[in-house]
């Protein structure tokens, strides 16, 4: 009886996978996962503010970073921003000394409390950024956060 099970589940199981091959993503695949995001592929800060239309955002005391002062590793680094600015519908977290200086973007609909929370990988101690659009105006807060052990390498 266990005989005919073992091979009742070996068939079925390898049915299964032959079953997934058409499912299978091609080389298109892996260029599809970049994100399609201004500033994405930019080497400063300064050029990522640009890409998203910024210009030249101005410091707000009402945009608050919770990090960290030092994180024992980068490989996890908990982050959050609260923006006390009226009409907040997008956050940008950017890390100024990580190979890729966008790490998370957020459009927050109607509504919306203007609050996220995410981990982020860091590559080294870096001042992180959070640029907020709110009002149709850019605004711009920065915390330096000191890492142990980098996180994310080139």
């Amino acid at each position: 009886m266990r005989r005919q099970r073992r091979r009742m589940l070996k068939t079925v199981g390898g049915l299964g996978a032959v079953g997934l091959l058409p499912l299978r993503v091609g080389d298109a695949g892996a260029a599809a996962a970049t994100p399609d995001l201004p500033g994405f592929d930019t080497r400063s800060i300064d050029e990522v503010i640009a890409a998203l239309g910024a210009g030249r955002p101005m410091d707000s005391a009402e945009i608050r970073i919770t990090a960290p002062p030092v994180a024992e590793d980068g490989r996890t680094v908990s982050i959050g921003v609260a923006s006390g600015l009226p009409g907040t519908d997008r956050i940008v977290l950017l890390v100024e000394k990580n190979p890729v200086k966008v790490v998370a973007s957020y459009t927050l609909p109607d509504g919306t409390a203007p609050a996220i929370q995410t981990r982020v990988k860091m590559n080294e101690t870096s001042n992180v950024y959070a640029v907020v659009r709110a009002g149709g105006e850019f605004y711009v807060a920065r915390r330096e956060v000191r890492v142990i052990v980098g996180g994310c390498g080139l």
